[in-house]
């Protein structure tokens, strides 16, 4: 008994509720991380949860942003999608760390810090975020499945509904089958991509002068419009709470030092995992900057002309099947982590334990509805648009995650000895400063300009 509690101390007194239920309850400490062995058998028990968030940096929302940023300004842009992963890195850091210091997620933590009606707002902001992300991610695999197959766009929207069930047959089997087919699924998509830009045979050193930053980023007002809503839609809200749960996941000592050595192999996990979603961004747009800035084709902006664009660009059909390939993987990724998220935030925010397939089910149907409205309404050109939309909400609710992330692992009275250095703290409410900055921006010039 004794040595239970040693293992397992209280969390610091900064926090409201001393004890409380696990996040995702039915996957918490169910990975055992070995307590002797190598440093790289111990990395590989945690390795998994970096790549389940990387599927948010590079989900179909990010995917228009990346082929206008490449059709109009060719590769000048790819120093914005470094930046941005850069940011990235960090926050999902911060992220995996207050999960493994507090054993809270960020919504339980949420929870526990602020008042209820805060709290409550926080929550409803956050269910709005995955709503519009399930929504992005439903839109970009009815496209991918019409460009593909012929599949009318609001049948593939119905046709998404159903891969509810294919997480809960992989969860019932155990975490790491989750984890295994999102890597897959990354896998293809990266595969896809290096195929790709061997048949668009990119200007090499362009591409190497397209990640140093130049001030035209600022001076050209069309070029920082693209660039800040490549920022906008990289760093996904949902993804803060997730990875904050789902570090959990593994079954490490909860002493300081176990503590100490998870967050050191969770940060390895995410930084690696961050950069295959840079080479996917970065990858999209250096296609697009190949194939249509390079034949003066400036105005591709939407997924589907450019999937029908690529193949008399390449000179081969492989290009556009590639391309909707990982168009249709990058969709159904998306969709096993969005659903993940929800069931994450409504159990943190509202302690309501709802069975994973009705959770699931909600999620799901929330996307679908308005998605099958605006398709049968207005077809590509209102699937295009809603896209759009979604991106505009989750740039509005991003600011309401990342704060108090950085306020909460900035704070000795909740971190103790894991509290942010402050050079992390000031480098960490620089980035928090500078994406509200940013997608303040993005909104007015959406909405007003």
């Amino acid at each position: 008994m004794n040595e239970q509690a040693k293992e397992q101390p209280l969390p610091p007194s900064g926090w409201r509720e001393a004890r409380q239920s696990p996040s995702l309850p039915e996957a918490h400490r169910s990975l055992k991380v070995p307590a002797h062995g190598s440093w790289l058998k111990k990395f590989l028990a945690f390795a998994g949860p970096g790549y389940m968030v990387a599927v948010g940096y590079m989900d179909p929302g990010n995917w228009a942003t990346d082929i206008a940023g490449g059709s109009l300004f060719g590769y000048s842009l790819l120093s914005v999608i470094l930046l941005s992963n850069l940011m990235a890195i960090l926050l999902q850091a911060l992220s995996g760390k207050l999960g493994i210091v507090t054993g809270r997620d960020l919504a339980q933590a949420c929870r526990d810090h602020y008042s209820k009606p805060v709290a409550m707002v926080l929550w409803f902001l956050c269910e709005l975020a995955i709503a519009a992300c399930d929504l992005a991610e439903v839109i970009g695999a009815a496209i991918a499945l019409n460009l593909l197959f012929g599949i009318p766009l609001v049948y593939g929207v119905l046709i998404t509904a159903f891969d509810v069930l294919l997480v809960l047959l992989l969860q019932n089997k155990g975490f790491r089958y989750i984890e295994a087919l999102v890597i897959v699924l990354i896998a293809t998509i990266g595969g896809c991509f290096v195929t790709e830009i061997w048949l668009s045979k990119p200007d090499m050193g362009g591409i190497l002068h397209g990640f140093v930053p130049r001030t035209e980023l600022v001076t050209n007002p069309a070029m920082l419009y693209i660039a800040i809503g490549i920022l906008g839609a990289t760093v996904m809200p949902h993804n803060l709470y997730l990875h904050s749960s789902i570090v959990q996941t593994r079954d490490y000592a909860r002493t300081a030092e176990g503590k100490r050595q998870a967050i050191r192999y969770a940060t390895w996990d995410s930084t690696i995992a961050l950069f295959f979603a840079l080479f996917i961004n970065a990858s999209i747009l250096i296609l697009a900057a190949a194939t249509f800035h390079r034949a003066g084709l400036t105005e591709i902006a939407e997924i589907g002309e450019a999937y029908h664009m690529l193949t008399p660009l390449l000179g081969t059909t492989i290009g556009s099947i590639l391309f909707g390939v990982a168009l249709l993987a990058s969709g159904q990724n998306s969709t096993l982590t969005g659903t993940l998220a929800g069931q994450i935030v409504m159990e943190g925010f509202l302690q309501i334990r709802l069975s994973p397939w009705l959770r699931r089910l909600i999620t799901r149907v929330i996307a679908i509805i308005p998605a099958v409205i605006v398709t049968a309404l207005y077809g590509e050109s209102g699937t295009a648009r809603l896209l759009i939309l979604s991106q505009v909400i989750l740039s509005l609710q991003l600011s309401f995650a990342v704060v108090p992330l950085v306020q909460f692992t900035g704070d000795p009275r909740k971190m103790g000895e894991f509290v942010n250095a402050r050079w992390v703290k000031l480098l960490a409410w620089g980035v928090a400063a500078l994406i509200i900055g940013l997608n303040a921006y993005l909104l007015y010039r959406t909405l007003l300009g």
